[in-house]
């Protein structure tokens, strides 16, 4: 051990220590396909090619945001890790890929094993809902460049899907039918909003973790809620309907995420009152005075991810997404248009 390292603030040692402790959460994320241990300096996984006709592969890179400084606020760092997973493999579900491998990258300011074995352990959990492996990672102790108490997370996963198969939204039409699933809360976005609007930071802490009557908990404790991840329910839809379209409602809410799925010539409408608002959403438009635009243009208003396919399976839909433990709705329908929303 470099005890000049140490004293310049970082501690290899501890280092060690944390991939200790992150083993056992890394090994339950393994799937067939994977190669090897972790430990190595690339993450190693074989492809079982005879599954597909024409294989593509699909990527998809995102951090957590600023949702962190709830985090760090709450002193609660097992969950992040999940909205890291999400963010990855929700985005790439929508070209109907599934997702096969997860590395993850947190930089700490000061290394605390169990910290990181926590951060690490909610990366887990998202793989294992994710259906990937978390194949690799970097642990980074930046001393100066992070508070000691502080760290960012940010990840990447790849999927695989057949070229037949992929879902771009090149069949959408008029008369199909909009399938909204339910989200968890306030998943990763908009938080820079929200840590304004409810004034969060240490000195307002304990007003935040009291009890809220309009959410049944804390401000904090809700929104510290997970990222709900799709790759299963999503999957699980595509081998029984015929999806044509889907878009993940993430940063920039519903006018900036459903334009991304449609093709030109198509347009998305969308009634508010088929869908439940979340009271977290309503309390984020109260207490902010936001308009009921900047929210659709920022929240997933309770709706985290979105599937066009035919009208008369609309229903089959439903319940295929009901029966593998989601809330889905119809939301809206494709019209002739020109690449845009409208609400109403």
């Amino acid at each position: 051990m470099s005890s000049a390292y140490k004293n310049a603030g970082v501690d290899v040692e501890a280092g060690y220590e944390a991939v200790r402790l992150m083993k056992a959460d890394v090994k339950r994320t393994f799937i067939d396909g994977v190669v090897g241990d972790i430990g190595g300096f690339g993450g190693l996984f074989s492809l079982n090619k005879d599954e597909y006709e024409e294989p593509v592969l699909v990527s998809g890179t995102d951090g957590v945001g600023t949702k962190l400084k709830i985090a760090f606020l709450s002193d609660k760092h097992d969950t992040v890790g999940q909205d890291c997973v999400a963010m990855c493999v929700n985005d790439i579900v929508c070209s109907g890929a599934k997702p096969l491998f997860f590395l993850d990258y947190v930089a700490v300011g000061k290394n605390v094993p169990e910290k990181v074995a926590a951060i690490v352990r909610g990366v887990a959990d998202g793989c294992v809902k994710g259906g990937c492996a978390l194949v690799g990672g970097e642990t980074a102790e930046m001393p100066g460049f992070y508070p000691e108490d502080e760290y960012d997370l940010a990840g990447f996963a790849v999927g695989i899907v057949d070229r037949k198969k992929i879902i771009d939204g090149s069949r959408l039409a008029p008369g199909d039918a909009l399938i909204g699933i339910a989200s968890s809360g306030v998943h990763s976005n908009g938080f820079s909003l929200v840590r304004k609007v409810f004034n969060i930071n240490a000195e307002n802490a304990g007003n935040l973790q009291r009890y809220n009557d309009k959410l049944g908990t804390s401000i904090l404790e809700t929104l510290l809620t997970p990222t709900k991840i799709y790759v299963k329910p999503m999957l699980a839809l595509i081998g029984v309907c015929d999806v044509k379209a889907v878009s993940h409602i993430t940063g920039g809410g519903f006018y900036e995420n459903i334009p991304r799925m449609l093709r030109e010539g198509t347009k998305a409408v969308i009634r508010k009152d088929s869908f439940e608002v979340l009271p977290i959403f309503n309390l984020i438009q109260e207490t902010g005075n936001i308009s009921e635009h900047d929210m659709f243009n920022t929240f997933n208003m309770g709706i985290g991810m979105i599937a066009a396919v035919p009208a008369d399976q609309a229903e089959k839909a439903v319940k295929v997404l009901e029966d593998n433990g989601e809330r889905a709705y119809v939301i809206g329908e494709i019209t002739e248009g020109e690449k845009e929303i409208e609400i109403k």
